[in-house]
């Protein structure tokens, strides 16, 4: 199997290269934007203006897997037209290129959970409606609705996943990178929130055993996908969880202030991943110690 990657130089692409080259009779490209002179099979595109239309002109793959795009909801709200068209115009452009040259190609989008917005319900089911709270969210839905339409209109094998909270080695922002930047300078640390919101964390290794799953198991009609393990963590308990591991004790308090665009609770329903094979291997605890350790040698 011919597996091609986009995004392959950032956080999930990265690690899902190396377990997709660790399976047997797998083939793997990679594209991004960073230059690189030594990798076998891989594409550079160009970041301002990318163009994927003589990658699928000229090899033949079996599926896609697009991991790019920007990932900061902060970053949205300051920039929504670079979100836009990293996490939306881009997956046009991407399906556009299949639809022409190889119709027949597997598209994995990966998408997030951001689309749900603050959910009515938990745990939350991928048939509940899409209320994002950010331009993040939005143009992640956005997306979505234009994998459904690749697959309707053209029958471009298309699905969207729904990424929840990853974390694992190589994450450079969000919660557990800024505490350890907070804990480098003080060991009084303030937060927003309460501590009471909840999150449902899940490993990079777990989220391409996720995504394997997908490519083998998917029908490809457009649908949409949780990933995640279906578990409600306070984010007080992953920020005392996580300071556990250093030698100071570090004092956190909440500021009762919540930010923009960022939901209160999460708990994703997965029976439709785990009916796909898909079974947690890396606990919370299990994969913050390893966390701790990687970003400790930074």
């Amino acid at each position: 199997m011919k597996i091609l990657v986009i995004g392959s130089k950032g956080f999930i692409g990265s690690h899902l290269v190396t377990f997709l080259k660790a399976q047997q009779e797998t083939v793997v490209y990679e594209c991004d934007v960073v230059v690189d002179y030594e990798k076998e099979n891989y594409f550079l595109i160009d970041s301002t203006n990318a163009d994927y239309h003589s990658i699928f002109q000229n090899n033949v793959f079996d599926a896609c897997i697009n991991c790019s795009g920007a990932a900061s909801v902060p970053d949205s709200l300051k920039n929504p037209f670079r979100d836009f068209t990293l996490n939306t115009y881009n997956v046009v452009k991407l399906l556009d290129a299949i639809r022409l040259s190889q119709p027949d190609c597997k598209f994995i989008n990966l998408s997030s959970a951001a689309v749900y917005g603050n959910p009515s319900t938990l745990p939350i089911r991928e048939i509940l409606p899409c209320k994002p709270i950010s331009p993040y969210g939005i143009h992640k839905a956005q997306a979505e609705e234009i994998c459904l339409s690749f697959s309707t209109y053209y029958n471009v094998p298309t699905c969207s996943l729904r990424i929840f909270s990853a974390f694992g080695n190589g994450l450079k922002k969000q919660l557990f990178w800024d505490l350890f930047q907070k804990a480098k300078k003080a060991d009084k640390i303030e937060l927003f929130g309460t501590g009471l919101e909840t999150r449902d964390f899940i490993h990079v290794d777990d989220v391409c055993k996720a995504i394997y799953c997908c490519l083998e198991k998917t029908p490809f009609k457009g649908e949409t996908i949780n990933v995640a393990n279906g578990e409600e963590v306070t984010i007080n308990h992953a920020v005392t969880t996580f300071y556990s591991f250093f030698d100071v004790e570090k004092h956190v308090t909440f500021n009762g202030q919540v930010k923009k665009g960022d939901p209160l609770n999460w708990q994703a329903d997965v029976s439709l991943i785990n009916a796909m094979g898909y079974k947690q291997s890396v606990k919370l605890e299990e994969g913050l110690s390893k966390y701790y350790l990687w970003i400790s040698r930074l």
